[in-house]
């Protein structure tokens, strides 16, 4: 972290994967002009735009299977997808996400191994895989969890999936949580996990940016 704003982290990390042709970045009306201003000064290898999804407050955000939406349907993707949410952390090489995505040849999730039941328990969305990194099913911060693989809003969706999305959002299903598409999608299709022990935070809580701000000191 340091003097760099969270969203260059992330930038910075996705423009390592050489098949990625442009990083859209989606935020609500509020936020659009500093993103604006942030990409001002940004420099990068990579197209990157800033998309406002037109929302003012918590009472009409679109929550970030929404916003997956938004952008699937405003630039007519049909393409892969790697979706990362705004409020992650993490130390994992992307470089190496991908080429397990093209491996398995399915969605993607990255999880991090928190090692024990007690740090999931309550907290985060839990993945249960089988076989081969196949995921079964996710459990939504369950009081007794099964595995201590908690799922991070890490994912590479393929192309297929991408065109699910705007079924999903047809049925009425839950437009919040990514967990919620990807243990959907687990019963439409197949979903593997990429698993890593690298450091991982949460940073939607004064907690996790506490953490992760200690974790960056004088890192950069």
């Amino acid at each position: 972290m340091g003097d760099k704003p969270i969203v260059e982290h992330i930038v910075d990390k996705v423009q390592r994967i050489e098949e990625v042709d442009e990083i859209l970045i989606v935020t609500n009306h509020r936020f659009f002009p500093m993103f604006n201003s942030w990409l001002k000064d940004y420099n990068s290898e990579k197209k990157v735009r800033i998309l406002n999804d037109g929302t003012i407050n918590n009472g009409d955000r679109l929550g970030a299977v929404g916003d997956l939406h938004f952008v699937i349907k405003e630039e007519e993707i049909n393409d892969d997808v790697l979706l990362i949410a705004g409020d992650n952390l993490f130390g994992f090489k992307l470089r190496d996400f991908h080429t397990s995505f093209v491996e398995k040849g399915s969605t993607m999730v990255a999880f991090h191994d928190l090692k024990e039941t007690e740090k999931v328990a309550n907290k985060f969305g839990v993945g249960i895989l089988g076989e081969g990194s196949k995921v079964l099913e996710f459990e939504e911060k369950p009081a007794e969890p099964r595995s201590t693989l908690a799922a991070t809003c890490c994912y590479i969706f393929t192309s297929q999936d991408v065109k699910k999305v705007s079924e999903y959002m047809a049925n009425g299903e839950k437009w919040d949580n990514p967990g919620d598409l990807a243990n959907w999608l687990v019963k439409q299709s197949e979903v593997h996990g990429f698993v890593f022990d690298e450091h991982w935070f949460d940073i939607g809580s004064f907690e996790g940016l506490e953490e992760a701000g200690k974790f960056y000191e004088g890192r950069e």
